[in-house]
């Protein structure tokens, strides 16, 4: 049993559940595009300090008693990022931390989603397309609850400092199992976290806020590099208002109230700001000079107008781009604004009637991102369904279905993502299906009246960004 499945973070129903429950297509005939304008944040934040509160602080609250795992950690020191002290023989992607009550626990951290491995090095602030959410974690999850009280009495503190964690894990199983690999329902984390949870302080509670739907979807983890460009978070653009607030959703796993929620925030101030210092990895590669001087004035033409300009004088508009216009597959942007509990639930609790204020404005579109670090963050789409920059481009070769190359971490340098291939049989282990509803590759479609020559010149300038 791998210790990561401790961490029960986000999954899918099977694709063999009733869609009835599923919102219709629909179009926007009202608008095409909307710019999103910025708001106020803080700029007051340390960097360094919000980098040591993001690898040992305890923005999730509770967790798993440092004593269950204590001997189930790392042998030798973690060299990713070489912490003291009780983290030093954790996974990179856990914290151990003290509780309110002052008991130690462990927990995962922002890490365990926002980080991949690129060339042989971990690359942080990387969205993580390895993780496999696939297998059911109810076993696990129970097993762990069972052993926390055979090991300590009832009314112990380790019972007490794990038992806003157990709350949620008891019911995050049931919403939970994704048909692809590599993709991350994060928000389905969060909608399962808050069925139990009362709007304005927080508290757990017995009887159920909602009933989330069978089926819930899943999109690829964006960089966490181009959040100083934004106006507004997640693919459909619908984290408005305070990032700080926006930023700290994943602590509704474990924070027990808003007293928790309170002191968690205090240190998101100085998490956003050593976010916004990341800056994307270098092509590793040389690169045409000549091709991509003619792949800048093609992007220009083609792509700046939704996507931004780059360079000394670089501009990014923040355009949300409507689903009749982009047709990329709809499903996700139409679940948050016609079926999610999230929406209604957030928008009446803490998060958004507390200062600083944030609010899930949820429309029928995605925004057209910032692409600096485009070449490293494959695969591509807000569902990850398109493994190449080439096949992106060229929407007449991209794959119905694929697997990654023997080497999972394999990349190609020529189309620019990850190498793959074709499945011999419609049903293989790790591969990704573009049939299942809301893992589409179609839409985008605007490299498909490029010459084959301009396509090429276009992915050499999109690796130097």
């Amino acid at each position: 049993m791998k210790i990561r499945h401790f961490i029960p973070f986000v999954v899918l129903i099977s694709a063999c559940q009733s869609y009835k429950e599923l919102p219709t297509s629909i179009d926007n005939p009202t608008w095409k595009t909307q710019d999103i304008a910025a708001t106020v944040q803080s700029k007051t934040g340390n960097p360094e300090i919000g980098y040591k509160y993001l690898i040992e602080g305890d923005y999730i609250g509770s967790g798993i008693p440092y004593g269950i795992m204590k001997n189930k950690m790392l042998k030798t020191p973690d060299t990713v990022l070489a912490r003291n002290a009780d983290n030093r023989y954790t996974f990179f992607w856990g914290n151990v931390f003290k509780t309110n009550n002052g008991t130690k626990v462990f927990a995962g951290n922002c890490f365990t989603c926002h980080s991949s491995v690129l060339n042989g090095k971990m690359i942080l602030g990387l969205g993580n397309s390895f993780a496999d959410f696939k297998k059911s974690q109810g076993p696990t999850t129970k097993f762990l609850r069972l052993a926390v009280n055979f090991k300590y009495r009832k009314g112990s503190p380790e019972r007490q400092a794990f038992q806003p964690y157990a709350n949620s894990i008891k019911v995050l199983p049931s919403y939970i199992i994704t048909n692809n690999l590599g993709v991350n329902p994060a928000f389905r984390l969060e909608e399962a976290c808050t069925i139990y949870r009362n709007r304005i302080d927080l508290l757990h509670e017995k009887k159920a806020n909602f009933k989330p739907i069978k089926y819930t979807l899943a999109s690829d983890t964006p960089p966490l590099w181009n959040i100083a460009k934004k106006n507004a978070l997640y693919y459909n653009g619908m984290g408005r208002g305070s990032m700080t607030k926006l930023l700290m959703q994943a602590s509704l796993l474990g924070i027990p109230d808003t007293t928790s929620a309170r002191k968690v925030h205090d240190n998101f101030d100085d998490v956003l700001a050593w976010l916004k210092t990341l800056t994307p990895p270098k092509y590793p590669k040389e690169i045409d000079k000549t091709k991509l001087l003619a792949g800048e004035a093609i992007f220009e033409k083609h792509c700046a107008n939704c996507h931004g300009t780059y360079g000394p004088k670089s501009k990014y508009p923040n355009k949300l781009v409507a689903l009749h216009i982009v047709k990329t597959d709809p499903l996700y942007a139409q679940y948050f604004s016609q079926n999610s509990h999230l929406v209604e639930w957030y928008n009446k609790s803490w998060f958004a009637n507390s200062f600083p204020k944030s609010s899930l404005q949820a429309e029928n579109g995605y925004i057209a991102p910032p692409l600096d670090g485009i070449w490293a963050s494959a695969p591509y789409l807000h569902n990850g369904s398109v493994p190449t920059l080439e096949d992106l481009l060229n929407s007449s070769q991209r794959p119905v279905r694929w697997k990654r190359g023997q080497s999972s971490f394999a990349y190609d340098y020529q189309k620019v993502g990850w190498e793959y291939s074709i499945p011999a049989k419609n049903k293989e282990k790790n591969m990704y299906d573009t049939q299942l509803l809301g893992y589409g590759n179609g839409g985008h479609t605007y490299g498909d009246k490029l010459s084959n020559e301009d396509r090429t010149n276009l992915i050499e300038y999109l690796k130097s960004l």
